[in-house]
């Protein structure tokens, strides 16, 4: 991943803890994280279209400009996958604790 400016981990930090605030009984973690991935495309779609000066200019980006966002997620998931797996017990631990 590039390197991040010095807010980018505060603002993250930021959006899991309201998806955390949002998990109950009636709204799991799975649907939690479903709203969360929705709103995440939406924020960057309206980004994408702020690039633009018409729709039409934004249609001929599409296809690139959904490449760049999902190799850029997918880095950053298998950045984090790995960061879970390499350090299971303490990150699972902490959330049983937590009652997340």
């Amino acid at each position: 991943m590039q390197n991040p400016d010095d807010n980018f981990y505060d603002r993250a930090d930021a959006h899991i803890h309201l998806s955390n605030s949002q998990i109950t009984e009636a709204a799991a973690k799975g649907k939690v994280s479903a709203s969360m991935m929705y709103a995440t495309a939406r924020f960057n779609s309206w980004v994408s279209a702020c690039g633009w000066n018409s729709a039409e200019e934004m249609a001929s980006a599409k296809e690139e400009t959904v490449e760049y966002f999902v190799t850029e997620y997918r880095k950053m998931l298998d950045e984090n996958m790995d960061d879970y797996i390499h350090n299971f017990q303490p990150y699972t631990r902490s959330a049983i604790e937590n009652g997340a």
